[in-house]
């Protein structure tokens, strides 16, 4: 059975999405939103697009789920809306700009029965998986530490997406979720955060150190940042050994385990395509079974990380609220 996706946004992750939406077995790009319906009809044509239109159009549609791909801030809008429309939704992450934010969009997605995800599309890429499942299945004890880096070197610009807090911009919600999912991910959601930054001249956080910590003592340590390229290693260290995430890690391809008094194993699990057609798969695997929600990527976990995200933006001084869209 053919599941018939719509993107709302035609920017860069859109784009990523739609190139490997077409990898997808029993997937259709059927319509594409934006704001302006020239570019619609442009990003349409590029990936073979049904239709393309206004959001109120894409809304409108005979689709079976809606991918959000706008800035941070419109995601809520957005998603409230396909919600009361009854469109199911995969809504990039960050999910939203704001823990309140997230909370209404959960909360209308399970009043209204509907299936909604969080596209933190690492968890479902095959090395990802299999780490996960290696730590599940006890292969290094219990874990204890989770450490993770994500850095980009960027050009400041205060009109980019990127550093324009209205946009939702700054390292935290941009590069930062991807380590700080990782940690829940492995550990659940920690008792305390601790966070340590820098900022541009327009108050977007460039970079940031942040503690995660449990009170049993188990712990993460991230990094993320606007400022320079980092390696992107993930390792998560447990009583009896670590998994590593090679570089990039939330991209990764290969796995070293290390098993005390054993020699490291080496794992090659390639993605297919960039990556992304992971989580379109499970998309249509959990509507296919009538799923609300994934459970490799539930709302609790979304809102677990957002939580985290709420606490690190506070303790910056930042303020970032939700943003409008005419739907």
């Amino acid at each position: 059975m053919t599941t018939r996706w719509g993107i709302a946004a035609t920017g860069g992750m859109a784009a990523a999405f739609a190139t490997d939406l077409a990898l997808v077995p029993d997937a259709e790009l059927a319509f594409v939103g934006s704001r302006t319906p020239e570019r619609a009809a442009e990003f349409a044509g590029r990936f073979s697009a049904t239709g393309s239109g206004t959001y109120r159009e894409l809304l409108a549609a005979d689709l079976d789920v809606v991918y959000i791909a706008t800035p941070h801030p419109q995601h809520h809008a957005l998603a409230l809306a396909a919600i009361e429309a009854g469109v199911p939704v995969l809504v990039e992450k960050a999910f939203t700009a704001t823990l309140a934010g997230a909370r209404e969009v959960v909360d209308a997605a399970r009043a209204a029965g509907l299936f909604c995800m969080e596209a933190m599309w690492t968890r479902f890429q095959p090395a990802v998986v299999r780490a996960k499942e290696l730590i599940d299945a006890g292969e290094i004890g219990e874990p204890l530490l989770v450490q993770a880096d994500f850095g980009a070197e960027r050009v400041y610009d205060p009109s980019s997406r990127l550093f324009d807090l209205s946009l939702g911009g700054g390292s935290v919600l941009d590069l930062g979720v991807y380590p700080i999912s990782l940690a829940q991910h492995v550990l659940g959601r920690p008792d305390r955060v601790t966070i340590t930054g820098t900022t541009y001249p327009n108050g977007a956080d460039r970079s940031a150190a942040i503690h995660l910590a449990h009170d049993d003592g188990r712990a993460a340590a991230l990094v993320c940042t606007l400022a320079a390229q980092t390696p992107g290693r993930a390792v998560v260290v447990g009583t009896e050994g670590s998994v590593e995430l090679v570089p990039p890690f939330h991209h990764a391809q290969r796995l070293v385990v290390r098993r005390s008094g054993g020699d490291p194993e080496e794992l090659e699990l390639p993605a297919t395509g960039t990556g992304y057609s992971h989580q379109a798969v499970e998309v249509q695997r959990c509507l296919a079974e009538g799923l609300t929600e994934s459970p490799t990527m539930p709302l609790d976990d979304t809102l677990d990380v957002q939580w985290v995200l709420a606490e690190c933006l506070d303790q910056l001084g930042i303020e970032i609220g939700e943003g409008t869209v005419e739907v």
